[in-house]
């Protein structure tokens, strides 16, 4: 798939007719839960192709000052202002996400973002990603367990592709399946935990 037709116009056009089967609804458990677990609430986050953005609301709501939220489509980045007017409006970021200025944050969250983009961009992700982080920062999240195929988004990845893929510019302090997916994706995820190196 064209890299082209999973841009703007393509998240836009799904979110305005409701074809959006990735968003749950709520905030992610595994995510949230590794947050108030692991990450000071004076940390620097960044949320990728965020969406509704459920755990940056929870994350604020906790205290976490500093969230940014990034989406290529401004409908999502609407929906959390409705959603939730408290949150700060200079931290939601209507962007593509390998367009974003060089800035250091201490946490990236990978929720339903990666499995989202053309599998040609994998390797420029991980690259941004790094790039976006200070030294020792971290990316956490959720990543599918299922064979890569044509048929995504969502598209799927291995243990082995991902351990190619991140070790190259992280330390891997976590890559293992997770019992905190939510039903439907239950056996389908691992959770990362990666440290910039």
């Amino acid at each position: 798939m064209d890299p082209v037709i999973l841009g703007e116009k393509y998240w836009t056009e799904r979110w305005s007719i409701g074809q959006t089967g990735w968003d749950i609804g709520y905030p992610s458990p595994a995510i949230v839960e590794f947050v108030f677990n692991n990450i000071s609430k004076d940390s620097k986050i960044l949320i990728p192709g965020a969406g509704n953005a459920y755990e940056a609301e929870a994350l604020y709501k906790a205290g976490y000052a500093d969230v940014t939220v990034v989406d290529i489509s401004k409908v999502p980045l609407e929906n959390l202002k409705k959603r939730f007017p408290g949150f700060p409006e200079h931290r939601l970021v209507h962007s593509d996400f390998f367009n974003l200025p060089e800035e250091q944050y201490d946490l990236i969250l990978e929720q339903t973002f990666f499995c989202a983009l053309n599998p040609s961009l994998r390797d420029h992700y991980v690259k941004k990603s790094w790039s976006l982080l200070r030294k020792g920062g971290q990316l956490a999240g959720l990543l599918f367990d299922f064979p890569l195929s044509n048929e995504g988004p969502p598209f799927g990845g291995s243990y082995e592709e991902y351990m190619s893929r991140f070790s190259k510019f992280f330390k891997i302090l976590s890559l293992e399946k997770t019992d905190k997916s939510i039903p439907q994706r239950a056996g389908k995820e691992f959770f990362i935990h990666l440290q910039k190196i």
